[in-house]
């Protein structure tokens, strides 16, 4: 019976036709004659096959008690958590909004901001952003890559700080106890899912109407009527926003300050932050694939119809640490965004380049530098964190950073922060929201150039969730 198998294996072989380009047989053998397995590889494969891969490659002589001492460092403040959600870039601008509260009131006043009242109008808006793309480029085939990028992902949690600076101008802010998280809040994965399809549902029958010609005004009033169906969804997912409420501030020890008033979102955002946030920061990015201190605008790559692409200055990464240390050692915290994954030791909650060696366990290297890793989708901004502290050198010059999660405060053994190290975070930091009033005149009038436009598919410009 063997005989007979290997005898049909060796006539199917001859009967396949191996096109240029493909594995032949002999290409195969010589694959196979150049693995010179040792003892040592059996005991490796025999140990991956049973455990983690980041378990066997910990770098144990660089798994020492952590050095936890910040030069610098911005006033503690409560670890939120987003739970199943990519909502990240919310939290990281909420950590932020409430610090700056915080600072105002000379740390005496506390706020709390609800994560789900905000995500609500984000996702209408969204969809809203969608369905006027589907009339926008109507008469485009459906294999058009504008198109495709639209059916492909016409709603989503991801996002940036440029989405909480609009949101909140345009809806307003309110208290997490006046509207607190939902199932659907904090695990979107299915919401989401049934919101897509019937966006795309939507997007097809919009596209129907401008093929026979159907007037502006008939367009718009479709539309309308299909965002009340997703407003329902949404409404009975997340919860119906409150129009109106009553609220008493708290101090640090939680006990009330003054008397209930009443608010609505829209006045509560005008108490709590009391400014339009737009036109007081600006994005700053490393991607050593670009020339530096250009401006880029990212195409689409914002939450409402109505708001603002996201613009970047693109500079060096010892001049992002620069910004960032001048606006820490005013006690500020910052929205910044990461590759957050890698080289990340997770019970520790510690990133650094020497906390994993892959490259002893397989026996190769990884090579690659920043700028080909973003090039390749092999890396780029993945999550949005809040950077809270910085610990310098005798000569000023940063050692290690710390940001806030949004995982939760019994995440890692740092209380649900990161420490990086300063070669870490110059590998896989990305992203830096900066106040204006920390930027050098040069870097502003660098940012207000007329920005180079770069379309959303590109490697760099996922959103962060």
């Amino acid at each position: 019976m063997k005989k007979v198998f290997l005898t049909l294996l060796v006539l199917g072989s001859a009967m396949y036709a191996y096109a240029q380009g493909g594995i032949t047989p002999q290409m195969l053998k010589t694959i196979q004659q150049s693995q010179k397995t040792t003892a040592a590889d059996r005991a490796i494969g025999n140990a991956i096959a049973a455990n983690s891969i980041d378990n066997l490659a910990k770098n144990h002589a660089h798994a020492g008690e952590l050095d936890t001492h910040f030069s610098i460092e911005t006033p503690k403040q409560s670890i939120t958590d987003q739970k199943s959600s990519g909502r990240c870039w919310m939290f990281s601008g909420f950590n932020v909004l409430r610090s700056d509260f915080a600072h105002r009131n000379n740390d005496t006043l506390k706020v709390d901001f609800s994560q789900a009242y905000l995500f609500f109008y984000d996702q209408l808006e969204k969809a809203n952003l969608f369905l006027q793309a589907a009339i926008d480029h109507a008469k485009k085939p459906l294999d058009d890559p504008r198109v495709q990028f639209f059916f492909k992902t016409p709603i989503g949690d991801g996002g940036t700080f440029c989405g909480v600076a609009d949101l909140s101008a345009k809806y307003g802010l309110v208290p997490k106890a006046v509207m607190p998280e939902s199932y659907s809040s904090d695990n979107t994965s299915r919401m989401a899912s049934l919101i897509k399809s019937k966006l795309r549902e939507q997007g097809l029958q919009l596209r129907d109407m401008v093929s026979k010609g159907k007037k502006a005004a008939d367009l718009n009033a479709a539309k309308t009527q299909m965002l009340g169906t997703i407003y329902h969804m949404l409404a009975l997912t997340i919860g119906e926003p409150p129009q109106q409420f009553a609220y008493t501030f708290r101090n640090r020890a939680g006990e009330a300050v003054g008397e209930p008033k009443t608010y609505t979102p829209q006045s509560f955002y005008q108490q709590v932050v009391g400014r339009d946030l737009n036109g007081t920061f600006i994005m700053v990015m490393n991607d050593p694939r670009r020339p530096y201190h250009k401006t880029y605008e990212v195409e689409y790559d914002r939450h409402t119809y109505d708001g603002h692409n996201w613009r970047y200055l693109n500079l060096p990464m010892d001049e992002i640490a620069q910004l960032a240390i001048a606006q820490l050692r005013d006690g500020r915290k910052m929205y910044s965004s990461y590759d957050v994954a890698k080289q990340l030791d997770r019970k520790r909650g510690y990133s650094d380049l020497e906390n994993f060696d892959y490259e002893s366990l397989f026996g190769t290297t990884f090579g690659m530098d920043k700028a080909q890793r973003i090039a390749t989708f092999d890396s780029g901004s993945t999550h949005a964190m809040t950077l809270t502290a910085v610990d310098l050198d005798n000569e000023g010059k940063p050692l290690k950073w710390k940001v806030e999660n949004s995982w939760g405060a019994s995440w890692g053994d740092n209380g649900g922060c990161i420490i990086m190290t300063n070669r870490w975070f110059e590998e896989y930091m990305f992203r830096l929201v900066v106040d204006m009033q920390y930027v050098p005149e040069q870097l502003k009038r660098e940012y207000e150039q007329k920005p180079i436009m770069v379309m959303p598919e590109d490697p760099l410009f996922a959103e962060d969730e």
